[in-house]
């Protein structure tokens, strides 16, 4: 790191739960990454900062953040890239905050268990499974949806999980759809009936909040629409309606 440096605000939790905000001087190089900085203030001025990282790869999801109020990897956000004076770093929304800028994900994978997101194999009759090919235009249609790493920054974007507590959101919902897309998945109609309703796909109001800031590139808002479609109108899959 260079001589130069950035004021980072980092939202702290104080012993009786308080929450505020502390600044910190940071230096500032040109690779220097959110978590860069963040580990720099834990190991030089404060030991008592807490928050969460593993691969630094954007593999993992773990260390997500909000960087000025925008959902990020902080292991992918480049500190000088960040515009403002300050940079203000704060914990995912929606979730309950254990300390500092770490936070209970238990709602959200309560979320994502509701839409049953284990492969359920169809019953064939004991006919051969079915197969999907990598060039089947089914699995072209699953793979724009498939690489999620759960890293709960679309659920923080999300304005619509903070208003309706039954609405799974939209990591949930995208991977909802990857299975009832999957002709090999005999529980699609199952999937699909607690996602009809008021608190299920008909809930998202198609902003894009959570597509924006998606590190994957993923498209929730799309696979949302399409979970819609499926709802209204129906789709055959292993010969039953969906």
């Amino acid at each position: 790191m260079n001589g130069r440096g950035r004021t980072v605000r980092v939202a702290r939790t104080a012993p009786d739960g308080r929450r505020y905000y502390e600044d910190f001087r940071v230096p500032l190089g040109p690779q220097t990454t959110i978590l860069d900085a963040l580990l720099y203030i834990h190991r030089h001025l404060d030991r008592t900062l807490a928050f969460r990282y593993a691969c630094r790869q954007a593999m993992c999801g773990t260390c997500g953040v909000r960087v000025n109020g925008v959902e990020r990897l902080a292991c992918y956000t480049l500190l000088g890239a960040v515009p403002g004076r300050v940079v203000t770093v704060e914990p995912l929304r929606h979730l309950p905050v254990i300390r500092d800028l770490v936070v209970d994900f238990g709602p959200f994978f309560r979320a994502w268990a509701a839409i049953r997101p284990a492969f359920v194999p169809a019953d064939n009759d004991g006919a051969e499974p079915a197969r999907i090919r990598p060039d089947d235009p089914d699995r072209r249609v699953i793979d724009r949806h498939r690489e999620c790493i759960s890293c709960g920054l679309c659920y923080s974007a999300c304005d619509v999980v903070g208003t309706r507590p039954g609405f799974p959101g939209p990591a949930a919902l995208n991977h909802a759809l990857c299975l009832v897309l999957d002709r090999r998945d005999g529980a699609g109609p199952d999937r699909l009936k607690p996602i009809d309703g008021p608190e299920g796909c008909w809930a998202c109001h198609g902003l894009l909040a959570c597509s924006n800031v998606c590190p994957k590139g993923l498209d929730p808002t799309g696979a949302i629409e399409d979970l819609k479609r499926l709802v209204a109108f129906g789709r055959r899959r292993n010969g039953v309606a969906v």
